[in-house]
C-alpha cells in the first residue's frame, strides 16, 4: 500500500547569533493510511519542528530546510508555494496545536472558527457550514452543542477547547492529522477523554494521525508505530510492541525506565538519565547519545552507527548493537 506520507532525508536549520542550530539532522519515516505514528523524545530532540515543518509552518528565516522532501499523496510539499499549502492545511492536513489558548482566536466565537474553515475549502454556504460545525462539536462530545457554537473560547475549560480544536482539525476530513502534544497541559482524565476522542473520529474518517509527545502511556494506548527521535536523528523505530517489549537502543531504555510503573514499590524511585542533549550548533560526529550511554565505546564519540535491522518496521542505530561489539564481548 502506498504510504500517505513519506520524509526523506529531512535536515532542518536554524540560523541563531551563535551559529547554526542543525534541529532535524537527517529524517526518514512514512505514515500508511488509518495509521497512527508516535513521534517521541524529549524536549528539544526535533519532534514538533518535523511536524511543523510537514506544514510549512516554521517561519524561513531563521529556518532553513537544507535538504529533503516531504511526499504527501505523492506530491512534495517542500516544493509546494504559500498559496498551494493554504489549500491543504485545513483541507487535506489538519494539526491540533500543544496549547488551544493561545492557537484558538480569543475573539471569535467557536462556532466561526470552525464554519470558516468549511466555507474556505469546501465552497459551503453560512447555514450548511453552521449546521455541519455544530454536527463536529456533536463528534467531539461537547454537549449542548448548539448553545456552545456561539460561545468564545475563554468560556470553554481546558478539555473542551481541545476538543474545539480536534473540531476544527477535523472539519473537512483530512486525510492527515498531526497532534502536537495534545494532551500536555490536561488532567489525566481528560487525556483519556481526548484520546478516545481521537481515536474514535480516525475510525470514523479513516484519518492518518503523527502524535507528537513524550508521554509514552498515551503512545501506549493510540499508536501502531514509533519513532524515537533524540538530537534531531533518528535513534530507534518500531511497532509500539517492539518498541515497549523489546526496546534496543539505550535511550529508548532509559526513556522507559524513568517513567513509573503499575508494579513499582512506591518508595522505589525512578531512574532519570543522566546528563543533557548535545549542542545542536556544534552536533557530535558520532552517537549523539554517547555523552550519556552507560555502555559507550571509543568509535560511539567518533563515527555514527548505522541503522541494525531487528525486523521490516524494528530498527536502532547503536555501535553496541552491531554484529562485531557482540563478538568482542563474547570473546
Amino acid at each position: 500500500m502506498e504510504p500517505i506520507l513519506q520524509v526523506k532525508d529531512l535536515h532542518v536549520s536554524f540560523k541563531v547569533k551563535g551559529g547554526e542550530v542543525k534541529a532535524v539532522r537527517g529524517m526518514n519515516f512514512e505514515i500508511g493510511k488509518g495509521e497512527t505514528v508516535a513521534i517521541v523524545g524529549e524536549s528539544g530532540s526535533g519532534k514538533s519542528v518535523t511536524a511543523q515543518t510537514v506544514m510549512r509552518l516554521i517561519p524561513s528565516p531563521p529556518s532553513i530546510i537544507k535538504q529533503g522532501e516531504i511526499l504527501f499523496q505523492g506530491q512534495n510539499l517542500l516544493k509546494k508555494s504559500n498559496k498551494e499549502m493554504e489549500t491543504i492545511r485545513g483541507k487535506d492536513i489538519g494539526m491540533i496545536f500543544q496549547d488551544p489558548m493561545t492557537s484558538l482566536n480569543p475573539t471569535i466565537r467557536i462556532g466561526k472558527q470552525i464554519t470558516e474553515v468549511l466555507i474556505k475549502h469546501q465552497n459551503m454556504s453560512a447555514a450548511e457550514a453552521k449546521a455541519q460545525a455544530i454536527e463536529m462539536l456533536k463528534l467531539v462530545g461537547i454537549k449542548n452543542a448548539e448553545a456552545r457554537f456561539n460561545q468564545y473560547p475563554h468560556e470553554f475549560s481546558g478539555g473542551m477547547r481541545q476538543r474545539a480544536m480536534i473540531a476544527i482539525a477535523l472539519a473537512c476530513r483530512p486525510a492527515l492529522l498531526i497532534a502536537d502534544e495534545p494532551t500536555t497541559a490536561l488532567d489525566v482524565t481528560i487525556q483519556a477523554q481526548i484520546m478516545d476522542v481521537m481515536k474514535d473520529m480516525q475510525q470514523r474518517l479513516g484519518t492518518s494521525i503523527i502524535l507528537i509527545t513524550h508521554d509514552l502511556g498515551v503512545v501506549a494506548g493510540m499508536c501502531d508505530r514509533v519513532i524515537v527521535m533524540y538530537a534531531g536523528e533518528v535513534v530507534e523505530t518500531g511497532t509500539k510492541w517492539e518498541i515497549f517489549k523489546n526496546p534496543q537502543h539505550p535511550y529508548t531504555k532509559g526513556l522507559l525506565r524513568s517513567m513509573p510503573r503499575l508494579d513499582q514499590k512506591k518508595d522505589e524511585p525512578l531512574i532519570p538519565i543522566i546528563g543533557t542533549p548535545p549542542d545542536l550548533i556544534k552536533p557530535p560526529l558520532g552517537c549523539p547519545f554517547a555523552a550519556r550511554c552507560d555502555h559507550a565505546m571509543k568509535i560511539c564519540e567518533r563515527i555514527d552507527p548505522g541503522a541494525t535491522v531487528f525486523s521490516d518496521t524494528h530498527t536502532a542505530r547503536c555501535w553496541d548493537l552491531h554484529p562485531m561489539a557482540k563478538e568482542a564481548q563474547s570473546s
